[in-house]
């Protein structure tokens, strides 16, 4: 049995407003315990989505109500709403820009727009960006010119591994984050996993896109899940939308690299823990931790998990790292598989 840091997720959907049959502030928080992540920060591109004081609002009144670990919420930016009139950047995660393909109506596809809010946006607070391939060399190229940080989500192929390890050896002021499910799963996966299940943004990239990322783990800032739950009549209907859970199997997966000598414990917690809570100014949460039982060798299942999406990418992988037990702020909230948590105990970190 180890004991290690609460884990902190920079990159979750929770699914509210507007789809809460995929997942809730409850069962998302849930399912982030049963995972040994103690603080999530979630994304914006909800129904409607989250991008002014309103949307806000719907979004953290209903986590203050029912989330059971820490939380943030991301604002989303628009063509609108460069300009944040009515919401402070110290009420939120970060700012999320969409600049590539994905699930919702947020995309920006006019750099005019992206410098707008490279400036208004200030330095103190995380720029978070959805950049693939060209699109991503090209808003690392304008936040160096406008002199600001900026964190990479979910990178997925080499090319822009390589792109940003070139960019932090010449100075740029930039963070990255990569999914485990572009770490364990490739191209070659989607057969198994059928078509619906294997669509997910960014796509499942190839054999030699997933060595790259190990290769270059020291470049990588977080581990992130971009848990993003649908359930499976939507990811076995014709037009399935894009997206894995995630949150209860992260730790596993990466705990069993570490039986593998691919990464040691130290890099585990430095990208799931001491990185992203220096990267978004998360504040400590005192006598926090979780136990985890190292010798405990099971395979994934969904059955046991609370997600309320009814599946998982990786059902069937031998991993290592049960989870038996989560204590937040002095409080048991996860013991044996049972949630001890109660709805509303869980803090906004930005309040």
């Amino acid at each position: 049995m180890i004991r290690l840091p609460g884990l902190i997720d920079v990159h979750v959907h929770m699914r509210v407003p507007g789809a809460t049959h995929k997942e809730d502030w409850y069962s998302g928080t849930a399912a982030a315990l049963a995972g040994g992540i103690t603080t999530v920060l979630t994304m914006p591109n909800t129904s409607p989505p989250i991008t002014d004081k309103a949307s806000l609002d719907l979004s953290l009144n209903s986590a203050k109500e029912h989330a059971i670990c820490d939380y943030a919420q991301y604002l989303g930016a628009t063509e609108t709403n460069s300009v944040h009139d009515n919401v402070s950047p110290s009420q939120v995660a970060g700012l999320k820009m969409y600049l590539n393909d994905t699930f919702g109506k947020l995309r920006l596809d006019n750099m005019l727009h992206w410098i707008q809010h490279l400036k208004n946006w200030p330095v103190s607070s995380p720029v978070a960006v959805h950049a693939e391939k060209e699109t991503m060399a090209a808003v690392i190229l304008l936040a160096a010119l406008y002199k600001r940080p900026l964190h990479i989500c979910h990178v997925s192929k080499k090319e822009e591994i390589l792109i940003i390890k070139q960019a932090k050896q010449n100075g740029f002021n930039i963070t990255c984050e990569v999914t485990p499910h572009h770490l364990f799963l490739s191209e070659s996966d989607i057969p198994a996993l059928g078509p619906g299940f294997s669509e997910v943004r960014p796509i499942l990239a190839t054999k030699s896109d997933q060595d790259a990322l190990w290769k270059n783990f020291s470049t990588i800032d977080c581990i992130a899940t971009d848990h993003a739950p649908h359930t499976i009549q939507e990811k076995a209907s014709t037009n399935p939308p894009p997206g894995f859970p995630g949150l209860e199997t992260s730790l596993p997966l990466m705990l069993t690299a570490v039986k593998q000598n691919r990464i040691t414990l130290d890099d585990l917690i430095l990208r799931m823990h001491t990185n992203p809570k220096r990267i978004f100014n998360i504040p400590g949460q005192p006598d926090t931790y979780i136990e985890v039982d190292l010798d405990n060798q099971f395979e994934i299942t969904e059955k046991d998990h609370f997600s309320k999406c009814g599946w998982t990418p990786f059902e069937g992988f031998p991993v290592v790292g049960k989870v038996k037990k989560v204590t937040l702020r002095g409080k048991v909230a996860y013991h044996n598989q049972k949630i001890l948590a109660q709805p509303g105990s869980g803090k906004n970190i930005r309040l």
